[in-house]
């Protein structure tokens, strides 16, 4: 799901920085303790918990028994902690993805201001595009091209690039195609010149200047040509509301 190819002025991707390795972080990993998955050592602490609950700690007994993460799941089961997951508004997020969305964080946020846009809204364009970070366009040789908007390599364009099959609609009618696409250093170079395609082409000018409106933005995009999908507003605007908190 990648979007039609555009006219704008060339742009020479800019050469990786320090800050921008340093803001990377590395994928999270599965981690194993005392031999149990995580599911069986969550399962415990849940358990405990809800004995806890259920039976109350006249004596402080069961108070002592808990373990350290027990006394934080029973913290918050009564309401005496909140986290990100339990604060007003907030959506829990699956951790792949919101360390995808802790990764381009700072990068959605310069977009944003660009754009006139809340940085959720950027955030779940990203994620749209890439499947979550998940599903790269790649270069030849396998490396990350670095292009999570799907934007295409046409005529303007001086940059690398790397051909990637994608999906386009025709009629309606989904179609399997070999598309080129742009290829950048790193991921404030694509985040970079995905702003200025936004902001150089006249036909996506209903999107920009939304704030926090997930709907106009997906609009202003689709009627503007960025995809072929003809369910991309809609889709885009599902993934921005969760990300804001919204629920349908």
């Amino acid at each position: 799901m990648r979007h039609v190819d555009m006219t704008t002025r060339a742009l020479a991707p800019t050469a990786p920085t320090a800050a921008t390795t340093a803001a990377s972080p590395s994928r999270p990993t599965t981690a194993s303790t005392g031999g149990e998955s995580f599911g069986n050592v969550f399962n415990g602490v849940a358990s405990e918990v809800a004995a806890y609950i259920q039976h109350g700690d006249p004596d402080g007994g069961a108070a002592s028994a808990l373990s350290a993460e027990g006394a934080l799941l029973r913290a918050r089961a009564t309401g005496l902690i909140m986290d990100g997951a339990d604060a007003p508004n907030a959506v829990a997020k699956p951790p792949q993805q919101q360390a995808f969305l802790d990764s381009i964080a700072p990068w959605a946020r310069q977009a944003a201001a660009q754009l006139g846009v809340a940085p959720e809204l950027v955030q779940a364009h990203a994620a749209l595009e890439s499947g979550w970070g998940q599903r790269p366009l790649r270069v030849e040789g396998g490396a990350s091209s670095h292009n999570l908007f799907g934007i295409k390599a046409g005529p303007s364009w001086n940059g690398a690039t790397g051909d990637s099959t994608t999906t386009e609609y025709v009629n309606g009618a989904a179609l399997t195609t070999r598309e080129r696409f742009r290829a950048y250093p790193n991921a404030a170079s694509a985040f970079q010149d995905y702003a200025r395609v936004l902001l150089d082409n006249p036909r996506y000018r209903a999107a920009l200047n939304t704030g926090n409106d997930a709907r106009a933005f997906a609009q202003g995009l689709a009627r503007g040509g960025y995809a072929t999908d003809p369910d991309y507003a809609s889709k885009l605007a599902r993934i921005a509301g969760k990300l804001q908190g919204i629920t349908d």
